[in-house]
This record gives structure tokens, sequence and C-alpha cells, in this order.
């Protein structure tokens, strides 16, 4: 599958910034906090990442995780000591160690999604869980995407990436799925009043059995054949030096000769 290019995110983030301070991006906003704080509240650990494309958006401050930041992809005015100015494709993290990552529309709006779900895979340890929230292409919000006159504008610009595709990348990285959920039925119309006077569409979606929110959110478990889980490096104390015997070598033999 292959993705369109999008800008750099230097130009698309401000366009993205505005969006989610509209009415409707609101709301959206509102209705994944909902889910993910459900989720993220029975996720333990040491560390939780946040790949972020909105620095202001903070989805962990229900988790009983210790210590939570946010990798965010430009330099800001008024950040805090909890954020990483890096390239969501190239996080500088050691190798499994974190607890638990959450990819806030960081797949929607990158040219790369599998490369930055391989490295969110790389940083997390054995037994630490993912979660994944991004817009669904089997929603109202895909097809009204598919006959938009601002498919270069946020958010009908990002890549809505199929639970499918998600599955077969998970799969691929040893992640198991646990969990896939999807909300907010409200119709793509940026006026309340036209979201409003189609309540009946929403109420009738949200009771569809299918999986066609706005949204979806996926929880994934790194599940590892015959590998312990360990505690994160970051934590480990500092081990005692025993001194052990270097190998000797002939050269090293006939100099000690030679000096006696």
């Amino acid at each position: 599958m292959t993705f369109h290019n999008q800008q750099p995110i230097e130009v698309l983030l401000p366009h993205l910034k505005a969006w989610f301070d509209s009415d409707m991006g609101k709301e959206l906003l509102a209705a994944e906090k909902v889910v993910v704080d459900r989720l993220v509240a029975t996720l333990f650990g040491v560390h939780l990442a946040q790949f972020s494309v909105d620095s202001r958006v903070k989805l962990y401050k229900e988790s009983p995780v210790t210590h939570c930041f946010s990798v965010i992809p430009s330099i800001e005015l008024g950040l805090d000591e909890h954020n990483i100015v890096a390239d969501n494709k190239d996080i500088p993290l050691a190798h499994e160690s974190v607890d638990v990552v959450l990819l806030h529309h960081a797949l929607d709006f990158t040219d790369s999604p599998h490369q930055v779900l391989r490295e969110a895979s790389r940083i997390l340890r054995p037994g630490g869980h993912v979660v994944i929230v991004g817009f669904n292409p089997l929603s109202p919000w895909g097809l009204f995407r598919l006959f938009s006159r601002k498919k270069d504008q946020p958010p009908w610009n990002a890549h809505f990436i199929s639970h499918r595709r998600l599955s077969d990348w998970l799969q691929l990285l040893h992640l198991t799925e646990l969990r896939h959920i999807t909300g907010y039925y409200s119709q793509a119309f940026e006026k309340a009043t036209f979201r409003s006077r189609l309540s009946c569409i929403r109420n009738s979606i949200k009771r569809s059995p299918a999986h066609n929110g706005a949204f979806t959110v996926m929880l994934a478990r790194k599940d590892i054949a015959g590998m312990t889980p360990l505690r994160s490096g970051w934590t480990l104390r500092r081990l005692i030096n025993i001194p052990v015997a270097e190998p000797s070598t002939r050269g090293s033999l006939r100099k000690v000769r030679e000096t006696r």
C-alpha cells in the first residue's frame, strides 16, 4: 500500500492545530480522550511515551505510569520538560526502554506510517502495550473524505489507515491486538447546527454493530516468544563490577618472561 505525500510537518502543523481548535476538532478530541482514558488507566509501568502531532494534546493524564512524556515533531514556545523534540520515524530512545507507547494520529500525518509503528515497537519492552489512535476510513468521515474538495487540508489529508492494514502490521512486529474501539459518530460537517440536525443518523450509526466511528483506537501488546519482560534500563541500579581474569595470550606470556 502506498501513501500520498504530505506537506512537511512544520508546514502542516499550524493548520492541524487550527482544526483541533475548531468545534468539530474539540468534539473529536473529547471523544478520543474518553476512550483512551479507560485504556491507559489499566496499563502500568515506569515510562510512557506519546507520539504526538500536537504538543498540547496529553492523553496520559489518567495513566498510573510513573514517568509520562510526549515526543513532538518540532520545537515550540512554552514547551515543558515532559516533551522530546524528534522525528517519529527515528526516536532517540533506547531499545525496549518504554512500557507504554501512545500514538495519537502519529500514523495519519507522516510519509511513512509503518516506520513510525516500527519505531514504537522497537522502544517498547516485551510485555509492554501500544495504543494507536487514528481516523477510520470505514466511517461517514472516510466516505466524506473521498468526495471532499479539501483533501489537502486537515483532517482530510490524513492517511485514514484501515483496521485490517494495521492488524497486518501489528502481526509483523510481534504485536498482539487486544482491543479495537471506535467512537464519535457525528457527521463530518463543520457547522454544529448541521451536525445537530442529523442526530438521528448519528444515533443509528452508533447502534450499528460495525466499527464505523470517525476514529479508531487499537490496543496491542508486544509478545516475543522466549523472552522475559525486564524492567527498563533507566531504572536499573548500577551493577557491582566484579574483577574477572583476562585471557592470556602468547605475546603477554613472553613479555612476562622477559621482564623476569
